[in-house]
C-alpha cells in the first residue's frame, strides 16, 4: 500500500505538474514568437532601446498599448532570450482629440476607418480634418502637396476619396505643384511646348485632355498616334479610308473638345462622333463615320450630315457656308442631357447637327483619306454657356 501511494505520489506529485506547466509556457512562447507583429495604421517607426516616457510630438505620456523596446528580462527557458520588439505605432495609439471621439463615435456599425474608406464628417465645420484619415489628417497643405506630387494618378484617386482635406488639397488648386508634376511626368514635351494645349488654362486641364485623346488601340491600322498623344498621322495607303476613336467615351454629362487638321483634307473627311461597335477601317475613300446606325459625323469637305449611310442635309444651314480651311479649329459640343451634338468655329456657333442621340456611350472619333495627312484632337471639358 505505501508503495503504491509512493508510485502515485511521484507520477502525479508538484515535480510532474511543474515539468507540464513548463511545457505549456514554452509552447505559448513559441507561439508569439511566430506570430507577426500587427501593422501599424499610418507610421511606422523604431523606437531607441532608452525611449522617453513621453511623446515629443505631443507632450503626452505614451500609453502603455504602444509596443516599445525596452530591456526584457531572461526567458524562462535556458539559453533563450525573449524576442523584442523595436517598432511602434505612436501616432495611432495616442489619445485622440475630442472632436475626433465624437466623429468616430457617429460612424455607422460596420463601417471601416481605414486609409481607403470614403470621408462622411458629420455637422459643419469642413475645415477640421475626417477622423477617418487618422494622423495624415492633421498635415499641413504643403506637406501633402510634397507627397502628392510623387504619386500616379490612380493613386491620386484614391488619395481624394480619405477625406475632405485631402480633396481640398487635390482640387482646389488645378494649378499646384501635385499637377505640375504628373504633368511633367505623362506629357510629352512637344505637347507642352507647342500651342497644342493653348486653350487649356491649368495643368489639371492638360491631364484630362490626355485621358481623353486618342487611343492607340482603337484606331485602324493604316494610322498612327504620334509621341505628343494628341495627333493623328495617317500613312499612305491607297484605297483605303481610316478612323479612330478616343480613349474614353461619355453616356452623361455634357462634353467639348476641338479638332482640326492640319494636311489636305482630300475627298472626305469627317468627324463626329461614334459608338464602340462603329468600324474604323474601310475600303475605297467613304465617309467612314456615318456609314452606319453606330456613327455620326459632319464630312468637312462637302458640308454634309452623315448616318446610317444617308446624308441628312447640308450643314450649317445658311447660304454660301464657308469651307474648312486647313488649321481651324472646329468646337465640338456633346450634350447627352439633351442628346444633341453640335458644332462650333471659332467663336462662332453653328448649330445643332444631330438630335435624338442614343443613351449609349459615345466616342469622339474622326476619319481621313489622304496620305500624310494629320489631325489633333483635344479634349476641353464642360462646355461653357453663353
Amino acid at each position: 500500500m505505501t508503495e503504491g501511494l509512493w508510485r502515485w505520489h511521484w507520477k502525479r506529485g508538484p515535480g510532474e505538474q511543474t515539468r507540464s506547466h513548463q511545457t505549456r509556457k514554452r509552447k505559448r512562447h513559441w507561439k508569439a514568437a511566430s506570430k507577426p507583429p500587427a501593422p501599424a495604421s499610418y507610421l511606422l517607426f523604431p523606437l531607441p532601446s532608452s525611449a522617453p516616457s513621453d511623446d515629443l510630438t505631443r507632450r503626452r505620456p505614451i500609453p502603455s498599448s504602444v509596443r516599445r523596446e525596452a530591456a526584457q528580462p531572461n526567458s524562462h527557458i535556458r539559453g533563450r532570450e525573449e524576442p523584442r520588439t523595436s517598432w511602434a505605432c505612436a501616432l495611432a495609439s495616442c489619445p485622440q482629440p475630442a472632436w475626433r471621439s465624437h466623429w468616430r463615435a457617429a460612424e455607422k456599425p460596420g463601417e471601416s476607418g481605414g486609409f481607403g474608406a470614403r470621408a462622411e464628417p458629420r455637422g459643419r465645420g469642413g475645415g477640421r480634418p475626417c477622423s477617418r484619415s487618422g494622423a495624415g489628417g492633421r498635415l499641413p497643405s504643403r506637406v501633402l502637396e510634397l507627397v502628392f506630387s510623387y504619386l500616379e494618378l490612380s493613386e491620386l484617386r484614391s488619395c481624394a476619396l480619405v477625406c475632405k482635406h485631402w480633396y481640398r488639397c487635390l482640387h482646389g488648386d488645378e494649378n499646384s505643384e501635385v499637377w505640375r508634376s504628373l504633368c511633367a511626368r505623362s506629357l510629352a514635351e512637344e505637347a507642352l511646348r507647342t500651342d497644342i494645349l493653348c486653350n487649356l488654362p491649368s495643368y489639371k486641364a492638360k491631364i484630362r485632355a490626355f485621358q481623353h485623346a486618342f487611343s492607340t488601340n482603337d484606331c485602324s491600322r493604316n494610322v498612327y498616334i504620334k509621341k505628343n498623344g494628341f495627333t493623328l498621322h495617317r500613312n499612305p495607303i491607297a484605297q483605303s479610308t481610316d478612323g479612330a476613336r478616343t480613349k474614353i467615351g461619355f453616356s452623361e454629362g455634357r462634353h467639348a473638345w476641338e479638332v482640326w487638321w492640319e494636311g489636305p483634307l482630300g475627298t472626305v473627311a469627317v468627324i463626329g462622333i461614334a459608338t464602340k461597335r462603329a468600324p474604323m477601317q474601310c475600303q475605297g475613300y467613304v465617309a467612314l463615320l456615318g456609314s452606319d446606325d453606330q456613327s455620326w459625323g459632319w464630312n468637312l469637305v462637302d458640308n454634309n450630315l452623315l448616318h446610317n449611310g444617308e446624308v441628312n442635309g447640308s450643314f450649317p444651314q445658311c447660304n454660301n457656308a464657308p469651307k474648312y480651311q486647313i488649321g481651324e479649329r472646329i468646337r465640338v459640343i456633346l450634350d447627352m442631357e439633351d442628346k444633341t451634338l453640335a458644332f462650333e468655329r471659332g467663336y462662332e456657333f453653328l448649330g445643332v447637327a444631330f438630335r435624338g442621340l442614343p443613351k449609349v456611350c459615345l466616342y469622339p472619333a474622326v476619319s481621313a483619306v489622304y496620305g500624310n495627312t494629320e489631325v489633333t484632337l483635344v479634349y476641353l471639358g464642360k462646355p461653357l454657356d453663353g
